[in-house]
């Protein structure tokens, strides 16, 4: 039987989070189309965590030495093993 790791809790993995429907409209105005994202798999295990689906809009908070932190997204594409 395979054991189950939750890697979110690991001091290295950053933050993720699916962007509000709202949030992510604003985003979409503002960059021009979800196309423009940098993309992330559905079968990430943040992303399963997450229970993200295609489609969805990631927030990525990583902890920066120099700005204390720094926001990425991506969108949820399907793929990966």
């Amino acid at each position: 039987m395979k054991k189950e790791i939750d890697v979110s809790k690991h001091e290295l993995v950053p933050k993720h989070e699916i962007v509000s429907e709202e949030e992510k409209e604003e985003l979409i105005k503002k960059y021009g189309s979800l196309k423009n994202f940098p993309r992330i798999y559905s079968s990430d295990p943040q992303v399963k965590l997450l229970n993200a689906k295609p489609g969805d809009l990631i927030k990525i908070i990583r902890r920066n030495e120099v700005t204390g932190e720094s926001v990425y997204y991506r969108v949820v594409v399907e793929g990966g093993k």
